[in-house]
């Protein structure tokens, strides 16, 4: 679901630090996601997310305002937009 309302608000992707699951429908979407893994058991939810915070993934610190540019090798984060 969070895949699919990410598509239709424009987004061009979204990283999940954690498990993600319903892959083919998520693969339907016009939209890049990437995930730590794939787990076929529901999430238990504990409440809300945060905007606009740091964050660490795999030890690198992703800011708020950087660029991220993925492709089926990994994920590359830049402090300006890149011309490729």
């Amino acid at each position: 679901m969070l895949a699919k309302c990410a598509e239709v608000m424009g987004w061009s992707g979204i990283v999940i630090n954690g498990c993600i699951r319903d892959v083919d429908e998520i693969n339907r979407c016009e939209i890049g996601v990437r995930a730590l893994a794939t787990c076929p058991v529901r999430p238990i939810k504990s409440g809300g997310g945060q905007k606009h915070v740091p964050i660490n993934i795999g030890g690198i610190w992703i800011q708020d305002g950087q660029w991220l540019y993925a492709d089926g090798d990994g994920i590359l984060v830049s402090t300006s937009q890149l011309s490729i």
